[in-house]
């Protein structure tokens, strides 16, 4: 009588896990980005009327906008133009589950909608996901210092490589685009990988005056 042992299928237990965590991520950000295209169509029907739900600088009545701007765009082109980037870099985050997904994008809209929310001109609303895909770029870019994870650099090197450029241009002051709301995301992204930064291992070692085993951290 063969008899399995409980190790044998732990392997494939945390594959599944994996698997199905990957497939909420995905999930949740195809339900996001659906979000935006119907607020978009609404907004179009609506002769673009929810664009004043967005990010108004100082407006202690308007703060809520830092929660409903990411979702709302001027225009198609405007959401299509959001929507590329954020599908690409919104993906690699979503293979580690829906709930770094949520966190990532939670952090983000909070912390760099109040930073829009601070030093954008007054009386201009700042919509649209341009400072989330900010957001997403850094993380992706600073996670791997903190993880201290090769894997980690080399997905935020080839995040630079395709979108770095691009990115960088849209810092530059322009007419009707809010470079603020672009640093503001990027500094909300490395904060965000700063906060989600994995717990470092620790090793033991013996204590030479006592035999004993203390711990030690890998990071000194």
């Amino acid at each position: 009588m063969s008899v399995t042992s409980p190790e044998a299928h732990r392997p494939r237990r945390q594959l599944s896990i994996k698997a199905q965590q990957r497939v909420e991520g995905v999930r949740l950000l195809a339900a996001i980005v659906a979000v935006m295209w119907i607020v978009e169509i609404i907004n179009t029907v609506d002769s673009n009327r929810l664009d004043q739900d967005g990010i108004y600088a100082r407006s202690f009545s308007h703060l809520w906008g830092i929660l409903t701007a990411p979702f709302i765009h001027a225009s198609f082109q405007h959401l299509i133009g959001n929507t590329i980037p954020f599908v690409f870099m919104g993906l690699i985050i979503a293979l580690r589950g829906a709930a770094r997904l949520a966190l990532v994008t939670a952090i983000v809209i909070v912390i760099g909608g109040l930073g829009t929310w601070l030093i954008s001109p007054v009386g201009v609303p700042t919509v649209g996901a341009s400072g989330v895909v900010f957001g997403y770029a850094t993380y992706l870019l600073a996670r791997g210092f903190f993880d201290r994870s090769l894997l980690e650099l080399f997905t935020g090197a080839i995040v630079g490589v395709v979108w770095g450029a691009v990115l960088l241009a849209s810092i530059v002051p322009h007419y009707g685009v809010s470079w603020q709301g672009h640093v503001s995301g990027a500094v909300a992204g490395v904060i965000a990988a700063w906060l989600l930064r994995r717990d470092r291992p620790k090793t033991r070692a013996e204590d030479p005056g006592s035999g004993r085993p203390v711990l030690r951290s890998l990071a000194k």
